[in-house]
């Protein structure tokens, strides 16, 4: 996962006010004739070719965001790179496909199935028999009963991040043969493929020893096309080897080399030749989308001095040439090294049209999350509200269409289009309705022009006038207040800049000139605007309704920001404030959403094709623990209902698919009228990739087949037919 998103399966999926008779759900999609599931909004660009179009060899530098403290995915510190080393060097016996859907890998299963349901669930797991691990001996039994009981969460002494699953096996034996594996569970279990993915070897489930320490810097045993050769903390790389044992397909590519690069460097990097395929952002997708294109006048400037105008240039020109020494000997240098910038941008675009940018969505999507614990917002109104003043389709066309992407907004919390238990619930809530929206504000208590206790208004002119100023180095006494104010202006900006703030030189607050009428005009502080109502906040109690939208403020958020900055305008319009706070990447969740320091914040979760399991956590009702405090799991929204808790484990106790489709989406459904969470859209997937390399790039839903990955013979082609450049799965 990219910054701001947690994952699902690497370490625990690390969220009210209904009555009975209250809560009207829709009639379900599933009901009619037509898969509500629909299909994945956009394909995987990974530039497919066949293998016999592939050269032997070759070494892989791909970009990753960490060397992962630990190896061992099931521990609490495993991150995404732990995940892509595992997908290369273990068994997994499910894999995802390209809707998201999990498919057997036949790799390691010849079939698993349910053949018993009474009086206990029986799966019986066939191997395949070629697999071994990577020192000969074959992949069986003991691994699979080692895995459980590391798992199960019936030893202590293991450190683990997770048993959801494995602590409903009562039992695991050998089959008719050394090839079968049955597992027996002590309660019904719907999710059960999700299980032994990825399979570690007995060697380090074994004993707790082994499992806490014997997987974080090192993997001795495998079983995957590749193997792990060195861990290189120094240099922050990790080098996969192609593994001699393999009895599927050869690996194509001698190594794969993950080595950690910012995101703010991987531009640089690719330009330089040290990396081959990376994940970047959107202005680097824009860089080396304008490298690829022929140079001519109607391309856009990018890089040093692009926002130089003739009129700067020219100025320019003549400081440096002026009679004033000191002025031209700093003109000079300053255009030595703008020149100098100049070049080494035009180098590195050059060095750019190499590459090409693959794009997909990724199997993730970025939400509004409300948290509903204490304040305004744990009024179910309130957050009805906020729901209710999203134009949620503005939001997504925002980030998505400038990427060329599909910009549709995430109908489910559960799933995404083309996963099995998707459907679009967002009916149970309903769509933007501005009017609805006030009026659910209005039966909250909260009125337009209410009376607002004087002192809270003293704090909103200071930071109107000054509070920004105060953070970057201003001191109160730079502020003198007339004791006017500009009617129906007063609390517009929320806490953000006024653009015309940069005129308040002289210490007092800039104020507009009156334009015809009430709004505008001056009036001493208390006079309420007779005309444009909307401008005015709502109040209550004597508090205006301003929630704190707390953002991470690391340069890789510009996104987040940007939609921060529009909903702030949307909930503006329905007389609702925001404070935008701007937190360290580093304390941004941490600090903020797990600890519930926030009223709005913005941030991702991954797609999972097990929700019953991976999505209980997230949206499971907070319980009060023993010492006081409130146990949230991951549902840091703080907001659940017992009824959403059954539904999910009725979901995971069923064996019929078809129902607990059914009661997946029952529960979307009430997640979506609690207005805890506020789905938005799918995350942009932006991978530069050289040109020749092929079977990589933009995964989407699908797990990567690490042996096909590599380069194209000189002279060859990739797959002929369309290679689905970020379009529309068809």
């Amino acid at each position: 996962m990219s910054q701001h998103g947690v994952g699902p399966r690497a370490v625990t999926r690390s969220v009210a006010f209904l009555t009975a008779g209250v809560l009207a759900v829709p009639a379900l999609a599933g009901c009619g004739s037509e898969d509500p599931a629909g299909k994945p909004l956009a394909a995987p660009d990974i530039q497919p070719a066949g293998r016999d179009r592939i050269a032997d060899g070759g070494t892989l530098r791909w970009a990753v965001d960490s060397v992962p403290d630990t190896l061992n995915t099931f521990q609490s510190d495993a991150d995404a790179t732990t995940t892509r080393v595992a997908q290369a060097v273990l068994p997994s016996m499910f894999r995802m496909n390209a809707s998201g859907r999990p498919e057997r890998n036949p790799a390691y299963l010849e079939s698993a199935e349910v053949v018993e349901t009474e009086p206990k669930q029986v799966v019986l797991y066939k191997l395949n028999q070629q697999a071994v691990w990577s020192d000969g001996r074959e992949i069986g039994a003991a691994d699979f009963a080692a895995q459980w009981r590391a798992l199960s969460g019936k030893d202590t002494a293991y450190w683990t991040a997770r048993n959801a699953g494995y602590d409903r096996i009562q039992k695991i034996e050998r089959g008719d043969s050394a090839l079968e594996v049955k597992v027996t569970f002590s309660r019904p279990y719907a999710d059960w493929r999700s299980l032994f993915s990825p399979l570690y070897p007995k060697d380090v489930m074994g004993t707790p020893d082994s499992f806490n320490d014997g997987a974080r810097k090192k993997l001795k045993v495998t079983a995957g096309p590749f193997s792990v050769k060195e861990v290189d903390r120094e240099d922050d790389e990790i080098t996969l080897a192609r593994n001699p044992r393999w009895w599927g397909k050869p690996a194509k590519l001698s190594e794969i080399v993950l080595r950690t690069v910012p995101r703010d460097k991987r531009a640089a990097e690719l330009a330089a030749g040290t990396l081959d395929v990376a994940e970047i952002d959107p202005s680097a997708a824009r860089r080396i989308t304008v490298a690829a294109r022929p140079r001519s006048s109607s391309s856009p400037l990018m890089g040093p001095g692009a926002d130089r105008s003739a009129a700067d240039a020219l100025r320019s020109w003549a400081v440096a040439n002026g009679t004033d020494e000191d002025a031209a000997d700093e003109e000079t240098v300053a255009r030595k090294k703008l020149r100098k910038a100049v070049t080494k941008y035009t180098r590195q675009q050059q060095a750019l049209r190499g590459f090409e940018v693959r794009k997909s969505l990724e199997p993730a999507y970025t939400q509004l999350a409300l948290n509903g614990a204490e304040g305004p917002l744990a009024d179910e109104r309130v957050r009805r509200a906020v729901a209710r003043a999203l134009d949620r389709k503005e939001l997504a066309e925002a980030v998505l269409k400038p990427l060329g992407l599909p910009a549709v907004p995430v109908g489910s919390h559960l799933a995404l289009s083309g996963q099995a238990a998707y459907a679009d619930n967002s009916g149970a809530l309903g769509g933007q309705d501005t009017k609805e929206a006030q009026a659910l504000l209005a039966d909250a208590g909260w009125v337009r022009g209410g009376p607002v206790k004087e002192q809270e208004k003293k704090k909103e002119g200071e930071k109107a006038a000054g509070a920004e100023g105060e953070k970057a180095g201003s001191s109160k006494e730079d502020s003198d207040d007339d004791g006017t104010y500009v009617v129906g202006e007063d609390n517009k900006a929320h806490g953000r800049q006024d653009p015309a703030d940069h005129l308040a030189h002289d210490g007092k607050q800039y104020q507009q000139p009156a334009q015809g009428g009430a709004p505008g005009a001056y009036a001493p502080k208390g006079t309420a605007a007779p005309a444009n109502r909307e401008a005015v906040p709502l109040a209550k109690n004597g508090k205006a309704l301003t929630l704190r939208f707390v953002l991470p403020s690391g340069p890789g958020s510009q996104t987040l920001r940007t939609v921060a900055d529009r909903i702030s305008r949307m909930l503006e319009r329905v007389g609702i404030g925001t404070d935008i706070s701007k937190v360290s990447d580093e304390s941004y969740f941490k600090d903020h959403i797990a600890s519930g320091q926030y009223d709005l914040a913005l941030y991702s979760w991954p797609a999972t094709a097990f929700p019953a399991t991976d999505a209980r956590p997230v949206y499971a009702k907070p319980v009060p623990a023993a010492d006081g405090s409130l146990n949230v799991e991951q549902n840091y929204t703080r907001v659940g209902t017992d009824q959403v808790d059954q539904l999910f484990d009725e979901a995971v106790s069923t064996l019929d698919e078809g129902e607990s489709r059914s009661l997946i989406r029952k529960a979307d459904s009430r997640i979506w009228a609690a207005a805890g969470s506020i789905p938005l859209f799918q995350r942009p997937q932006l991978i530069a990739a050289r040109k020749n390399l092929v079977n990589t790039g933009a995964f989407g839903f699908g797990t990567p087949v690490y042996e096909d990955m590599g380069f194209l013979k000189k002279g060859a082609k990739p797959a002929a037919g369309p290679s689905a450049k970020g379009s529309a799965a068809r």
